[in-house]
Order: C-alpha cells, then sequence, then structure tokens
C-alpha cells in the first residue's frame, strides 16, 4: 500500500527572518482531512573537517535554545538559492578559516521531518588549507582539533547531543573506514 498526504490547504502564521511556520489542511489517502504544522526552512549544510592528522576541526558555541555551550561541527544556513556545496565552502571558510582540497558529499538528512522542511546536506572536507577564519557579525565560536575515534567516544557517551554532529562524524568515520 502507497501512503501519501495532499495538501488541501495553507495558511502562513509566522513569517521570520530564518523560519515562515505554516497551519496546513492534509487529506490522508482514507479520505480524512488532518492538520498539519509545518516550519519551511531554507535548509543548510554540515561540514566535518578532518586534518591529516587525523582530527576533526570542531567549533565550540552557545547554542540559545539549549541554554549551553555546544561542540559541534561547522554548519550554516543556505542562503537565497545558494548550491549546497557553495555553502559548505563558505561556511567551513567562515567559522574555521580552512578551505578543502577535497570535498565529499556525505549526503542529506531530514533534520525532522514530522514537522520541519530543513535539509541538512553533510560534507566531509579533507586536504586542508588553514587561512583566518571571518565569522558572521555576533557569532562568537571557538575552534578546537579533536581525535575522530574521541569525538566517536563523545557521541556514544551522550556528551556530544547535536544531531548534525552525530550524523556528520558517524558518516565521515564509516566514509573514511572504507576509502582507506
Amino acid at each position: 500500500m502507497e501512503f501519501f498526504e495532499k495538501q488541501v490547504s495553507t495558511n502562513t502564521v509566522y513569517k521570520g527572518r530564518i523560519v515562515n511556520v505554516r497551519n496546513d489542511v492534509a487529506e490522508l489517502h482514507n479520505g480524512a482531512l488532518v492538520p498539519r504544522e509545518v516550519v519551511e526552512h531554507p535548509g543548510g549544510v554540515a561540514i566535518v573537517p578532518v586534518t591529516a592528522a587525523g582530527d576533526v576541526l570542531m567549533v565550540r558555541q552557545y547554542r540559545y535554545p539549549m541554554g549551553e555551550e555546544l561542540l559541534e561541527i561547522p554548519a550554516g544556513k543556505l542562503e537565497y538559492c545558494e548550491d549546497h556545496r557553495d555553502c559548505a565552502v563558505r561556511e567551513l571558510s567562515e567559522e574555521t578559516g580552512y578551505t578543502a582540497g577535497k570535498l565529499v558529499y556525505l549526503g542529506p538528512v531530514y533534520t525532522s521531518p514530522g514537522f520541519s522542511m530543513e535539509i541538512l546536506h553533510i560534507y566531509l572536507a579533507m586536504d586542508l588549507i588553514p587561512g583566518q577564519a571571518h565569522p558572521d557579525e555576533n557569532e562568537f565560536l571557538t575552534v578546537e582539533a579533536v581525535p575522530l575515534p574521541a569525538l566517536a567516544g563523545q557521541i556514544m557517551s551522550g556528551d556530544i547531543r547535536d544531531a548534525k554532529t552525530i550524523i556528520g562524524i558517524l558518516k565521515a568515520e564509516k566514509y573514511l573506514e572504507r576509502n582507506r
């Protein structure tokens, strides 16, 4: 059996700088009408920058919604009509100062498909060339080099809880194991 939901109506209830929120009515495959709340988000990228020594360049920053500092892989929001590869190059440079000699696409991730349209594109960055970081105005972060095996341990112990970081690190680890 094929399941589907067809949009019957939509009403934007909030327009913000980063997200919009809609209240929709959807028709299910059995004909029932159900409410759906949808967060529209332009999507983004997350990058796992791995040095020649096997360290991952991580960023530590305060995350207001969570009320704490988090250790995360570099990431950022797509600009309107921006190619996700170009966004990965831009965000890596802005947050770490590095550029990648090799950028490998590890695939898309639906961050929370029950209510959000956000898609994150995960990249592995290798053959890193150092430069000067230039974060966005009012973006405060520090860069930390952490051995990849240590990050996997921090994920499994629950010290790293950020979804994009968990997915990116585990995907990069598997890719590197298969391509050494």
